[in-house]
């Protein structure tokens, strides 16, 4: 008997996939909650071979529930299970320790079939979102490659340029001329191909270089 626990706010939904997933004689429900405070409490006193958890919920996300499981080591497996479809959503839950991702539209065939791979130590992500996924896993690798591509010193008059400095700041504070730094303002801007200074900080942040 493969035992669920359900982390939804919806008590609707959580009474449907309770319903139709204990249709199945395989599966039993063992536990639900409806935030993610209670979700970890719950973990505390009940061993569910399977957490399916929405990642939108009051009082703790589905992302911090994920991080925190991950700090404790908590072995359950977990199948995110949500409306969200995009790729930041599925890269923060896999990175932060989810075993697959699937949407609430999918079907009850599909859903069953997730939770048998993620039981089977694999990981399942829902086929119409690999697309979705592949576009921008291929665009955080040519970011990637840009990044690398910038020297230390480019790395640090990027990280002051996008925290607000103009171009005397940063000589000062690198004991550099004005004439250098603008040079290295150009080549940073032809190696991450951006044309102004606001551009250039947005990469800076979307690519964690510098935290706002």
């Amino acid at each position: 008997m493969i035992k669920v626990m359900l982390a939804d706010d919806h008590v609707l939904v959580r009474e449907g996939i309770r319903h139709l997933l204990e249709f199945d004689k395989s599966m039993e429900v063992i536990a639900e909650v409806k935030d993610g405070v209670e979700c970890l409490k719950k973990l505390e006193s009940e061993k569910p071979d399977i957490l399916l958890l929405d990642l939108s919920m009051p009082n703790m996300s589905g992302i911090h529930v994920l991080k925190e499981l991950k700090k404790i080591k908590n072995p359950v497996k977990v199948l995110i299970l949500t409306v969200h479809n995009e790729a930041e959503f599925i890269i923060s839950a896999m990175d932060s320790g989810a075993n697959g991702y699937i949407l609430k539209e999918s079907g009850l065939e599909e859903l069953k079939y997730a939770i048998r791979i993620v039981l089977n130590n694999e990981t399942y992500i829902q086929p119409s979102l690999l697309p979705i996924l592949d576009k921008k896993i291929v665009n955080k690798n040519v970011d990637k490659e840009k990044i690398e591509s910038l020297t230390k010193r480019e790395l640090e008059i990027l990280i002051q340029l996008a925290g607000g400095m103009f171009n005397k700041e940063i000589a000062n504070n690198l004991n550099i001329s004005e004439r250098t730094v603008k040079n290295h303002i150009s080549n940073i801007f032809r190696k991450i191909n951006v044309s102004d200074r606001t551009q250039a900080a947005v990469f800076a942040i979307k690519n964690n270089i510098v935290k706002i």
